[in-house]
């Protein structure tokens, strides 16, 4: 009976049992008996995590830490007991009992699920979490694809060890909850093997037809759906027969798959021919065994007609349990096979449509506003509604901050968080790739504007100042203007709920950090595991928040609106995530953004023919035309700092070139009274390959090193980065050799002079043999966009333990 006390199956958890297995482990056996299927898998006990505790004296030590350690509850503090408490998990041997229920547990999930040595996720389950009173999302750790005996009783430490995280802890203080009543179960769970994936709505996303469900499906696992990079296929079914009808199947060039080689997820071509197949067998033999047995191959349906009909019934109960609609991620289970191995793996409540407005009469309102036209292009029904405007295609940012205006649509390849300033100028959003899931499908439906996404060729057919008309809940793009009434817009979505988010990924010793550039998205991204916020560019906040040329608010007498404004901007991210650190980046607006400020005709009179390597960064600050415009950004800084007591921001220069525009730059914060020290740090992007150079004398000046990698590819293999000719031709890639040796000259300065390496750039979040690359040559952290934090932080843990292992072996 002991072992039943250390181990229960999920099946056999209810309500009853929460103070034993935890919040999320009795959502799971509620979901189970509701019929939901969810990955197999099994509870390992706050029994076992008390037992551990006392027997091996780890709880006299808890105590003994708190009590000397947190003194004034500074963060430092809590951090320095966080250490202590977790390293003492990881080195206390497992006793006897516990190790031998635990490995009972695992061999009996291995002849369930059929596989001799299954990967499992080792997830946390506090019992004081997901409690009505105090939710505790975020504060725990989640391991994926751990596999072995062994490896999971490690990992089940360390998710106990993580109920004393530095935020727990002050979290646990701050609502005034006892450490000693908090304990720790842990749940496990086979990874699921994604043959393929998707998510669902169990109500039409872009009518609001609450009779129908929509299912979207592509090869393997679900990163690629959700993030936008594949179109997926997309079915819609009725919910009352379950009968298909309407169906879309996309052309997905390419899958995400974990590899058991490499124990990681790796990116792959689909092959179109048995040529391409074979190639696939020399490199990655495992999944290529999975795609040639499943028929994974672009053009084919992801997924079978009774396949989308047994998920749509899944769908349904899950419904019925909410008592509302609901979206789904969902997965098939290669290693298990259908329809037993089709799992749900998240459900949330759906939280875009208004009750107030019924899907029929919106359907009704658009087949009497909009009249057939010529059709240019058709694609996925991202966002509802209809607009008219000119056509301004881009495909980079750049691109579109040089040619975007109020009411243009904005036709791109797809969409990140560096896109959404221009997304709101336009009137409506086209893109090539992507599904319902994606960010532009999101953000448009957010902003109440039509978008269509998953078009294959927009960018191509569509010109630009050609005067089109976007249909966004029929999904597409005609030629010239067709007249709609104005429509009541759906209400916009709240925050990303805590939990979608209650899923921390592993420990690495390469910090993650996350970029941003609107405050308010801060709101949706904040529970993701990231370590802080690694590059925050503060030009949304001047174009969308101030509006106005800081030069001609100075003449206004009006700087203060500039200081406070940026301030507030500022604040809202780093109060939102502290004490995480916040590395602020001074502006780098070019001088033809700068001109398009409110007022600032009069100020950007200098007409540069190429703005990219021009006026901007360090160059601008010393300048005595816009010093005093800087120093409103450091006063605003400095207010953030003391007036409001956060001290997590630091600051990071632009656009480096030389070490004596720096010292100049340096001498305006001192003057303003901001200096470096223990918890304010100074960091410079490294773009320019004279900062390469002379990497040792910058370092001895700032704290830090940022690389950016678009600029530094730009500058070092001198290609335009707006050139889609040079791109296409290859000349614009930060893997180029050149690059990956000035990425590791940066990396081995900063070490010399025990500063800290990091990089902001996109490429991180495009490449992971980049990431690898990054990994192996010890970069401090990488900072990615919000979408890729997850992707990177599983990526980067692989990849540390691939290079402990590899000194292992060559140490034998």
């Amino acid at each position: 009976m002991a072992k039943r006390n250390y181990v229960l199956w999920l099946e056999e958890i209810d309500k009853s049992l929460h103070e034993k297995v935890g919040g999320k482990a009795v959502g799971l056996g509620e979901l189970i008996k509701a019929g939901i299927p969810v990955p197999p898998g099994f509870v390992v006990t706050s029994d076992a995590y008390k037992d551990f505790i006392y027997e091996t004296g780890i709880a006299g030590f808890i105590k003994h830490v708190l009590e000397e350690v947190i003194i004034s509850g500074k963060p430092e503090e809590y951090e320095k007991a966080s250490e202590l408490i977790r390293s003492k998990f990881v080195r206390t041997p497992m006793p006897h009992k516990i190790r031998e229920a635990i490995e009972a547990a695992y061999k009996e999930l291995a002849r369930r699920v059929g596989v001799e040595a299954p990967r499992v996720a080792v997830r946390s389950s506090a019992t004081v979490e997901d409690l009505p009173e105090a939710s505790f999302a975020g504060q725990q750790d989640t391991y994926l694809n751990v596999q072995g005996v062994e490896e999971v009783i490690e990992h089940v430490k360390r998710a106990w060890g993580s109920l004393w995280t530095a935020r727990a802890l002050s979290y646990r203080d701050s609502l005034n909850v006892s450490h000693e009543q908090a304990y720790m179960a842990v749940v496990v769970q086979k990874m699921v093997n994604s043959r393929s994936s998707g998510v669902l709505f169990t109500i039409h996303p872009v009518t609001g037809d609450e009779d129908k469900i929509v299912i979207e499906s592509a090869w393997g696992l679900g990163e690629f759906v959700v993030a936008g990079i594949v179109t997926p296929d997309s079915f819609t079914v009725d919910k009352e027969t379950l009968e298909i009808v309407e169906k879309r199947i996309s052309r997905k060039e390419k899958a995400l798959f974990y590899d058991p080689r490499s124990r990681m997820n790796v990116e792959i071509k689909l092959p179109e021919n048995d040529e391409e197949l074979e190639e696939l067998k020399a490199k990655h033999p495992e999944i290529a065994e999975m795609i040639e047995k499943y028929a994974m191959f672009p053009e084919a349906q992801s997924i079978t007609d009774e396949e989308v009909k047994q998920i749509a019934a899944f769908a349904k109960k899950v419904e019925e349990h909410f008592g509302t609609h609901v979206d789904i991620e969902w997965a098939i289970d290669a290693d298990i096979g259908s329809p037993e191995g089709i799992f749900l793996v998240q459900a949330r409540p759906e939280t875009v449509w208004s009750k107030k407005k019924s899907a029929e009469k919106a359907k009704e309102e658009l087949a009497e506003t909009v009249k057939e036209g010529e059709v240019l292009v058709r694609g996925v029904p991202a966002s509802p509604g209809v607009a008219s405007g000119k056509v301004k295609v881009a495909l980079t940012v750049e691109e579109a901050a040089k040619k975007m205006e109020k009411g243009d649509i904005l036709v791109t390849k797809m969409t990140d968080p560096d896109w959404v300033p221009y997304m709101k100028l336009a009137s409506a959003i086209v893109t090539d790739e992507g599904g319902m899931t994606a960010h532009a499908a999101i953000v448009a439906r957010e902003l109440g504007i039509p978008a269509v996404v998953g078009t294959g060729n927009a960018t191509s057919v569509l010109k630009d100042n050609q005067v089109v008309t976007v249909d966004g809940s029929r999904g597409v793009v005609y030629s010239g203007i067709l007249k709609a009434e104005e429509e009541e817009k759906p209400a916009a979505p709240t925050a990303l709920p805590a939990e979608i988010l209650v899923n921390l990924y592993p420990v690495t010793a390469t910090k993650i950090y996350m970029n941003l550039g609107q405050p308010d998205e801060i709101d949706r991204y904040k529970d993701l595991p990231f370590d802080g916020i690694g590059l925050m560019r503060i030009e949304f906040i001047i174009s969308s928040w101030i509006r106005y040329h800081p030069l001609y608010l100075i003449e206004q007498g009006r700087g203060v609106y500039f200081v406070d404004k940026l301030a507030e901007g500022i604040a809202k991210v780093a109060s939102a995530i502290y004490p995480r650190p916040v590395v602020v980046r001074f502006s780098d607006f070019k001088t033809n953004e700068y001109k398009r400020l409110i007022g600032g005709e009069k100020y950007e009179d200098l007409e540069e023919r190429n703005p990219m390597i021009g006026w901007r960064g360090v160059s601008r600050y010393i300048t005595p035309k816009f010093e005093p415009a800087f120093r409103l950004e450091v006063r605003a800084i400095k207010k953030v700092r003391e007036e409001w007591n956060l001290n997590n921001v630091w600051v990071m220069f632009p656009f480096v070139r030389t070490t004596w525009e720096l010292e100049k730059a340096l001498k305006i914060l001192e003057d303003e009274e901001l200096y470096r020290g223990r918890d304010f740090k100074v960091w410079i992007m490294v773009e320019v390959p004279s900062t390469v150079l002379l990497a040792d004398e910058f370092a001895k000046m700032v704290d830090g090193f940022s690389i950016g990698s678009n600029d530094l590819t730009q500058l070092t293999l001198g290609a335009d980065r707006d050139s889609a000719l040079l791109a296409k031709l290859g000349y614009f890639d930060e893997r180029d050799p050149a690059v990956l040796k000035a990425i590791k000259m940066i990396i081995n300065a900063a070490h010399r002079n025990n500063i800290t390496a990091s990089i902001c750039g996109q490429a991180p979040s495009v490449y992971p043999e980049l990431v690898e690359f990054l990994v192996r040559n010890g970069i401090d952290s990488i900072s990615v966009n919000p979408d890729a934090v997850i992707r990177t932080r599983r990526l980067v843990a692989s990849i540390e333990k691939r290079i402990l292992l590899e000194g292992l072996r060559s140490d034998r």
